[in-house]
Order: C-alpha cells, then sequence, then structure tokens
C-alpha cells in the first residue's frame, strides 16, 4: 500500500478559512490544507456566492494528513483553540452562517471522537454558555479561489492585519492558553 493511501481527510469550519489554515499547515504528517466551502445547496460556489450567506455554505479548511505521524485526535486538539465554540451566529469579526463553527466527519470513527472531544470542551469548565459547534457528515467540498490558498503566506501584512482587527487572538488567549 502506498503512503497515499494511508492518508487521511479532516474537514473543519471555524470562521475566515483565511485563520484556519495555518494552526494546520506546520504541524509534521499534515500534507496539506486547503481553504474552501461545504455544507451547502449549490454546486462548485465562488466566493462572491458564499460570502453572501445565501448558499448554505461554510468557509472551511480540508486537512489531507498521514495519522501514523499525526493523529485526528491531535488534528482535533487543534481545532478547539482556534474558534468560540459558544457562538453560533459567526466567529469573531465574522458574521453569518457561512462563517459558523462547525466539524464535519468522514467516517464514524470521526463522529465519535469529534462528540467525545466536543464533550471534553463541554466538560472542561472554560465556557459558561453552551458548546453549539455543529458535528455534521462531510459533504462536497469545493475549493476557494487561489488567491484564498495559503493566505497567511502570501499576504502576510494583510492576515496579520485580519487577525489583529478580528479579536480571534484575544479569545484564544483569554479561553484556550
Amino acid at each position: 500500500m502506498s503512503e497515499k493511501n494511508l492518508l487521511q481527510t479532516a474537514t473543519f469550519a471555524g470562521g475566515c478559512f483565511w485563520c484556519m489554515v495555518k494552526p494546520f499547515d506546520q504541524w509534521d504528517g499534515v500534507h496539506q490544507v486547503t481553504s474552501g466551502y461545504t455544507g451547502g445547496h449549490i454546486k462548485n460556489p465562488s466566493y462572491e456566492q458564499v460570502k453572501t450567506g445565501q448558499t448554505g455554505h461554510y468557509e472551511a479548511v480540508q486537512i489531507i494528513f498521514d495519522p501514523l505521524k499525526i493523529t485526528y485526535d491531535q488534528i482535533l486538539s487543534l481545532y478547539w483553540p482556534q474558534v468560540d465554540p459558544t457562538d453560533s451566529e459567526g466567529q469573531f469579526q465574522d458574521r453569518g452562517p457561512q462563517y459558523r463553527a462547525a466539524i464535519f466527519y468522514h467516517s464514524e470513527q470521526q463522529k465519535i471522537k469529534a462528540e467525545q472531544s466536543k464533550q471534553e470542551v463541554k466538560n472542561s469548565g472554560k465556557f459558561k454558555k453552551e458548546i453549539v459547534t455543529e458535528i455534521l457528515p462531510a459533504s462536497d467540498f469545493y475549493p476557494a479561489e487561489d488567491y484564498h490558498q495559503d493566505f497567511y503566506k502570501k499576504n502576510e501584512k494583510e492576515y496579520q492585519e485580519d487577525r489583529k482587527q478580528s479579536g480571534r487572538d484575544e479569545f484564544i488567549t483569554t479561553f484556550w492558553n
């Protein structure tokens, strides 16, 4: 069996996908992180369509990883500190259904692990509000336009400014560190 056959997929939504690539991209065993759209009702949507909030899509990242180097549990543990799991209206400065947080499972095992990790977040006592991050079956994933891919590398200054304005880093420091 080739190494490519061993690779697995994880898909997460956590607000603007620009901020969701870097936390996963830097780990050994992660082969690729693609920004895109999932969960909607039209085929091959554009950013212009998704940003209206009318297509049902989430901005998401799809992660291709080698489970022998980084496990799905480890990837879940990287996911949760990137989001406000109590916000059902978007994430940080990004508001609307396209910016909601969600875990999209690709197998029954991923579903079980995602539900267990959500329960751990609930039990942690970090949050007074209900944990509302959805756990949903994976559906068609459409890669975003090229200019959205690896945004943090290609547009470092704009990426840093967007993160600073979003309130994401302050939230992460307050609740997760």
